[in-house]
């Protein structure tokens, strides 16, 4: 699994690296659990307010702030089923390492740690719930119906309580 981060806030070193190894840690915990059969590759944004608002304006219209964006590369003819995907499709694999490209994940650091403090948790289950909720976006779940909300919610949960992101994770 390959997991390319560009770090686009004004001082990079405001984003701690243990965040990033936890993003890579749940995107390989996500792949695993969506039994995803091939080797990916992932690219993840980390920015601000302002950067995710300009995103979520030019490629949703709507002009606000949002805690992650996903950008999936596939369409799935049912959410986290691989099985439409052909090695002939050449257009969703990387050219360089023959990786399925599962597409892109916008993290806005100033909503995780708000969000942190609003429920109460560690800054870091905030960055491993919202990379799970991504990553499962990247497999084709959305949460449009209720129904869906809560299978995701559920997912989400799943995957980030087995590497001990649970509401009581304490920062160290």
């Amino acid at each position: 699994m390959s997991v390319f981060i560009e770090n686009e806030l004004e001082d990079s070193e405001s984003f701690p690296e243990k965040y990033i190894s936890i993003i890579k840690e749940i995107i390989s915990a996500a792949g695993e659990y969506a039994q995803c059969p091939y080797e990916c590759e992932v690219n993840v944004l980390i920015t601000d307010n302002e950067g995710i608002q300009a995103i979520n304006s030019e490629q949703r219209g709507i002009d606000a702030p949002t805690d992650v964006l996903s950008f999936p590369m596939i369409e799935y003819e049912k959410a986290g089923d691989f099985s439409g995907i052909r090695d002939e499709d050449e257009w969703l694999f990387d050219l360089e390492n023959g990786e399925l490209i599962l597409g892109d994940i916008v993290l806005n650091y100033d909503r995780i740690k708000a969000q942190a403090e609003e429920f109460n948790h560690a800054v870091a289950r905030e960055v491993a719930f919202l990379t799970a909720h991504s990553m499962l976006h990247l497999f084709g779940y959305d949460h449009v119906e209720d129904d869906e909300r809560v299978e995701m919610e559920r997912m989400q949960e799943e995957i980030i309580s087995k590497r001990g992101y649970t509401r009581d994770y304490e920062e160290e």
